[in-house]
């Protein structure tokens, strides 16, 4: 059974900082491709960021050079370091793995950038 534990989040200013972490159980994120994705109120769930199992990234546009998406292999965590924060970037955001056509999400973690 696959069972992603998301943590971090919260509320920072605009330009602050926040990583989010992502641990897994029944799978090795060393494995699967993992993604972190986002989805604001009204709006789409969209990919923010990717790693793939041999650590090459992409990354979402309006991120790129702000987020940075990395694997701890020996803690089977996936974290996304989010700096230079906007408030364009609130949204719930949730890791994701889909190994064999099975998705599975974390449970979500809010992140409010705001003044």
């Amino acid at each position: 059974q696959v069972h992603l534990v998301q943590s971090g989040g919260g509320l920072v200013q605009p330009g602050g900082s926040l990583r989010l972490s992502c641990t897994a159980s029944g799978i090795r994120f060393s494995d699967v491709a993992t993604g972190w994705y986002r989805q604001a109120p009204g709006k789409q769930r969209e990919l923010v960021a990717s790693i793939l199992t041999r650590g090459g990234t992409n990354y979402l546009a309006s991120v790129k050079g702000r987020f940075t998406v990395s694997r701890d292999n020996a803690n089977n965590t996936v974290y996304l370091q989010m700096d230079n924060l906007k408030p364009e970037d609130t949204a719930v955001y949730y890791c994701h793995v889909d190994p064999a056509g099975n998705d599975y999400w974390g449970q979500g973690t809010q992140v409010t950038v705001s003044s």
